[in-house]
């Protein structure tokens, strides 16, 4: 009974602290994401770097309500050069992570984010590739067009291979999108492995505390390579870091 009424006790405060935690985020995204809209007239670098204000704080006031903090490995892998972005996707926090710690990047999203009203009016000023995922080989072309021109102008690009957020464990099939820009474009590929889902799990409200691992690998050199072996060298990479740091077994989604 004692140990059921513990059980109890630390799900309430979780879920306090989790609660804490979307109030601010919802309150802040208003604001910010107004304030993005409103700068619209402004150079975009500045548009971005009110955007990262906003990232930051959501890193920040995550760590304060709900204890989740995070732990970087291979920082001195990160160029000073534009970069295609190929990360791990189970999490929320990844999305936050890597928009205010990284130069300013444009995200591969799904087209319906735009839609949201001020949120997605905001994305939309921050350059993004919104692509329509019904669309197969069309959206990858796209992906391969607008990411070249923007590597080109000094802004890095960020993929998600798998498209979508996966559990902790799982293991889905990597798109061939990032890899075909980057032999496209002649960047190299920045892996990035993380843990995020153990904590900030998918399609869960409770947050659990924890420290995020999250590791930066060796560039990945794109010249004389098929976007199908780059590709194979980046989930090679990606998914062996991620037995090392995970602590769920990873076991394929297919």
């Amino acid at each position: 009974m004692f140990a059921r009424m513990t059980d109890n006790l630390t799900t309430l405060l979780l879920l306090l602290r989790s609660l804490l935690f979307g109030i601010g985020l919802v309150l802040s995204i208003s604001v910010v994401a107004s304030l993005v809209v409103l700068s619209f007239p402004l150079p975009f670098t500045r548009r971005y770097r009110i955007s990262q204000y906003w990232t930051r704080f959501a890193i920040w006031w995550l760590r304060m309500t709900c204890r989740i903090q995070y732990q970087l490995s291979g920082v001195e892998h990160i160029p000073d050069q534009p970069v295609v972005v190929m990360s791990k996707h189970q999490s929320t926090w990844e999305t936050l992570f890597l928009h205010q710690y990284l130069p300013p990047v444009a995200w591969v999203i799904k087209r319906e984010l735009l839609w949201l009203p001020f949120f997605g009016w905001a994305i939309a000023l921050l350059r993004p590739i919104a692509i329509n995922r019904e669309m197969g080989a069309s959206a990858v072309k796209q992906v391969i067009r607008q990411g070249t021109q923007y590597l080109q102008q000094g802004q890095w690009v960020v993929i998600f291979p798998e498209g979508t957020r996966v559990a902790p464990g799982v293991r889905q099939r990597y798109g061939m999108g990032g890899a075909a820009l980057a032999a496209r474009s002649g960047c190299p590929i920045l892996p990035v492995a993380l843990n995020s889902g153990e904590f900030w799990p998918r399609g869960q409200f409770l947050k659990r505390p924890g420290t995020v691992h999250v590791v930066f690998g060796p560039l990945i050199a794109s010249e004389g390579l098929s976007p199908q072996a780059l590709n194979q060298q980046v989930e090679n990479w990606i998914e062996s870091e991620m037995a090392r740091i995970s602590a769920v077994p990873v076991q394929s989604a297919d």
